[in-house]
């Protein structure tokens, strides 16, 4: 019996970055691995702030988004007028948000467009593809949820459901948004020279700042202590543009400033280790801080772990490994 390729393969799953370079550039990778001609419908999962448009504009470049963040909402739909787009420039991809379309048409409405754009041959990135699957008796050919990782799949006959991708995301999308506040509140305590030559990474419910060639000059139990005192007092956080967040009455620079919680309160468990950590690979110094339920017992794993890989690193490079 010939099996078709990719038969085995279910899910993937990758850290969802914080910032628009970051998740551009990983929109791009996920397009080049995943992304095929044939595919008619991707469906996209994820709630606000997640950092969809960003993802789909990597994986898309230069489509036009009908929500844009911006607030520029395309009117009327182009989905909705494919009738009138004829001849040799009609749209080859178009874009619905199905949430936001929902306020001005019927869902059945919007489930019609998209099966007549398909049956013409046409493509569409469908946000909040769970909505919509019910009406239109079709699963994606492509589904991508995002939460606090980005999963991707393409789904089979016995799926998955974009409500099983649903279940996931939106449950870990808090943690995503606690983490990526806390880095912030981190940036904004940390020394100014140190905070100019840190490199952001991710971990499961937490975050690293990488600090290359040596370590960071900067008391760590001291950032955190700074940290959860900002936490404490409840400070309102909030988008002013596409480069900076207000933490309280302070303008401070991010990249992602749309991917945070509303209130420094509404982060829980906040923890850094206590030591900056050396990876020997990368020649960096790495600062990692969890939050959420069990954010400490995850950092001592995340130690343990590293403490390992060194020294297996260490006995590859003895002269008397083999």
């Amino acid at each position: 019996m010939k099996i078709s390729e990719g038969t085995n393969h279910l899910y993937s799953t990758y850290y969802a970055p914080r910032g628009r370079r970051r998740i551009y550039d990983l929109g791009i990778q996920l397009a080049q691995t995943y992304l095929s001609p044939f595919d008619h419908i991707i469906g996209v999962i994820g709630d606000a702030g997640s950092g969809k448009s960003a993802l789909i504009r990597g994986m898309f470049p230069g489509l036009e988004l009908t929500n844009d963040d911006d607030g520029v909402n395309v009117r009327p739909l182009p989905l909705l007028e494919q009738d009138s787009e004829t001849g040799f420039f009609t749209p080859h991809t178009y874009h619905i948000d199905i949430r936001f379309e929902m306020g001005f048409k019927p869902l059945n409405v919007l489930a019609d467009a998209i099966e007549l754009a398909v049956s013409r041959g046409k493509r569409v990135i469908v946000e909040h593809f769970d909505l919509v699957y019910p009406l239109l008796g079709t699963n994606a050919d492509l589904l991508i949820g995002i939460g606090e990782e980005i999963v991707i799949t393409r789904p089979r006959l016995f799926g998955p459901v974009p409500q099983e991708i649903y279940d996931i995301v939106y449950k870990s999308l808090p943690y995503r948004l606690m983490a990526h506040t806390a880095e912030d509140l981190c940036e904004y305590c940390m020394p100014k020279e140190e905070l100019a030559r840190c490199i952001h990474d991710d971990v499961k419910h937490g975050f690293m700042m990488v600090f290359p060639d040596t370590r960071p000059k900067m008391n760590i139990p001291e950032l955190e202590a700074r940290v959860l005192a900002m936490i404490d007092q409840g400070l309102p956080i909030s988008y002013v543009d596409e480069g900076h967040i207000s933490i309280g009455d302070n303008l401070h620079v991010c990249t992602g400033p749309r991917t945070h919680v509303s209130n420094t309160n509404l982060i829980r468990n906040f923890h850094l280790l206590p030591h900056a950590i050396f990876d020997k690979k990368q020649n960096a110094y790495l600062v990692v801080g969890c939050v959420g339920e069990g954010s400490e017992k995850m950092l001592e794993e995340l130690e343990e772990l590293a403490r390992w890989e060194q020294q297996s690193m260490d006995l590859l490079r003895s002269p008397f490994a083999f």
